[in-house]
């Protein structure tokens, strides 16, 4: 078993699959990957299953239905902390995350407990997005550092890497967002806490196979999570303590 675990929730995308678990196999220093598919009525989880007979590194987490990213990702997590997993991921499984860049966010964990992968750190580095899409993102981003204090270019993005440790302080149980606020909570329960939290530039591609995720009600989501993380946060915009390691 490797240190570090990627873990890519999957809905529909077999088309993607396939290549993605070859690519990751094929990265120095080695990966174990976890696929989260949430019964997949196109054949994804079969494909998995089928991969991960195949190479002892890559295991596949069944969920009933779908019911959410931040959902998935929760059942990941649990699954990576009770086997002993170091560095654990959380990536796209479109290719609109890099997996070249893993060693880059595996060397910057060495001294953080969370390593964000960035779109917008010196720059705005997106590809194939429509205007309308890249204003919204960066506006929600805005929105985010006005209104929670995170110094954060990018709190949505959703190519991270946590610690064995912070995701230990962290109570799963108690994470009742799913959408892009899912990953502004995570994040923001981490820094009032004190803990390291850095950003490293990377590319972000718009998928080229399979449909996006993206809903209105994933906006709205994010949109009413920044004030219920300012309110649990005490008003405060700055991080409680400092963490003890």
């Amino acid at each position: 078993m490797n240190k570090t675990l990627v873990i890519v929730p999957t809905y529909n995308e077999r088309e993607n699959l396939p290549a993605m678990a070859s690519h990751l196999a094929k990265l120095p220093g080695g990966v174990d990957l976890l696929v989260v598919d949430d019964n997949s009525p196109d054949g994804t989880g079969q494909i998995a299953d089928e991969l991960a007979a195949r190479n002892p590194s890559f295991h596949v987490l069944h969920r009933a239905e779908k019911n959410g990213l931040g959902r998935a990702y929760c059942a990941g997590f649990a699954w990576a902390l009770e086997r002993e997993f170091e560095f654990i991921m959380e990536m796209d499984g479109d290719f609109s995350h890099n997996p070249d860049d893993i060693p880059r966010f595996i060397e910057a964990a060495q001294d953080a407990d969370l390593v964000l992968g960035s779109r917008y750190c010196n720059g705005i580095r997106v590809i194939n997005w429509p205007l309308k899409r890249l204003l919204l993102s960066t506006g929600a981003a805005r929105y985010v550092r006005i209104i929670t204090g995170m110094p954060f270019t990018d709190p949505t993005g959703g190519f991270k890497c946590f610690r064995r440790h912070a995701l230990q302080s962290i109570n799963l149980d108690a994470v009742r967002s799913n959408g892009y606020s899912f990953q502004i909570e995570m994040t923001h329960k981490l820094w009032r806490q004190g803990m390291r939290i850095v950003e490293i530039p990377i590319i972000f591609s718009e998928r080229f196979q399979g449909r996006s995720k993206m809903s209105r009600k994933i906006v709205w989501e994010a949109l009413a999570m920044v004030w219920r993380l300012l309110l649990q946060n005490g008003l405060r915009r700055s991080p409680r303590r400092k963490s003890v390691k």
